[in-house]
């Protein structure tokens, strides 16, 4: 395989003042949310011995926590940032869907775009957290529940139907899709012959990303692992083998900018033009939970798009959200407060 020669990262240097205002701006945006709704369970428990049956923690029950996950928080950070939301999805008729339906109506989210399927299971991931009395929780098993059956295609057929009149009232479509076949490329490419050319769409997608080639992507927002996944490749610190995977993926998706998110490495950003940016992390290089950070990212990227700012100013803005969301416990949003904090922060922290 040939590699290419590691190319030096353009300037990263960013008006901190134009990024405020950027997400000051959040609010007036409305964004459609393609995807695939995940319900994230904590059930917290005391431990009160060993078993006699078997050499396993006896958990004693205290709480059990149905939070959302998957295209779900990608929702809820969406709102957390202030923006109107417009999720087009569907869940189950069981309970992991109601709690997500109740806790969307509670922040005022339009739930009328989220179909409820009998006979259908939410995906669920069900986390099992072990501790003693006033000490933190430790992840002791996770089990998930995902659907036996694919979506009937009355379901489908009225998800393509929400999702081509959302559009009419959006400045962006942000697509996640966790592999649970409610986002697909087909529905994608389906509706963006319907769409107005300059409505931004971003995709976070966990399986095999280049199958939204034909699909009208703007942007993307993959983890590392993700790209290498897609290439067949090892990045590692080889920030050569890193530009050539990002700069292909940018070619065959023919982007308009890729955000590649590399945890404790911060992010890169890949632009046509041969363009290639490294953003350092922002905050601590020691995260302390990074379950559902590249939904943070999405939310926060899609966004800042959709208020007009360069890939590069929505890079800085979306490092930012990222790096304040991986240092809470659990699937977290961050507010367009927290975000609007860090970047005065940031600023404050230049000038001195």
């Amino acid at each position: 395989m040939k590699r290419s020669r590691a190319r030096k990262p353009a300037s990263t240097s960013v008006d901190l003042f134009a990024l405020r205002e950027c997400v000051e701006q959040f609010t007036s945006k409305t964004v459609v949310l393609l995807g695939d709704f995940v319900a994230d369970e904590f059930q917290y428990g005391e431990i009160s011995r060993v078993s006699r049956e078997a050499p396993v923690l006896i958990l004693k029950h205290r709480e059990t926590q149905i939070v959302p996950g998957g295209g779900a928080n990608a929702a809820n950070n969406l709102a957390s940032l202030g923006a109107h939301v417009l999720p087009v999805t569907a869940v189950g008729d069981d309970i992991a869907g109601d709690a997500l339906i109740v806790q969307f109506r509670r922040q005022g989210v339009d739930v009328s775009g989220i179909f409820r399927v009998k006979g259908w299971t939410t995906p669920t991931k069900s986390r099992f957290l072990a501790g003693w009395a006033h000490t933190v929780g430790q992840q002791v098993l996770r089990v998930d529940y995902e659907p036996k059956l694919p979506l009937p295609d009355v379901v489908r057929k009225k998800l393509q139907q929400r999702l081509s009149a959302s559009l009419g009232h959006a400045h962006a479509l942000a697509v996640s899709d966790y592999g649970f076949n409610i986002a697909t490329p087909e529905l994608v490419q389906q509706a963006s012959a319907k769409r107005k050319s300059s409505l931004q769409v971003t995709l976070d997608a966990r399986y095999r990303l280049h199958r939204y080639a034909k699909a009208g992507i703007s942007s993307a927002t993959p983890n590392e692992s993700e790209l290498e996944a897609e290439h067949h490749t090892a990045i590692g610190q080889d920030t050569g083998e890193l530009t050539r995977a990002g700069r292909e993926t940018l070619s065959a998706m023919k982007l308009q900018s890729l955000l590649v998110t590399r945890g404790r490495h911060g992010v890169a950003l890949f632009e046509p033009g041969d363009r290639f940016s490294q953003i350092p992390v922002h905050g601590s290089d020691q995260a302390v939970d990074v379950t559902g950070a590249g939904d943070t990212v999405l939310a926060a990227y899609t966004l800042a798009l959709a208020c007009g700012a360069s890939p590069l100013e929505a890079a800085h803005i979306a490092n930012i959200a990222g790096g304040l969301v991986v240092m809470k416990r659990g699937t977290a949003t961050i507010s367009r407060q927290e975000l609007l904090d860090a970047i005065r922060g940031e600023a404050s922290g230049a000038a001195s």
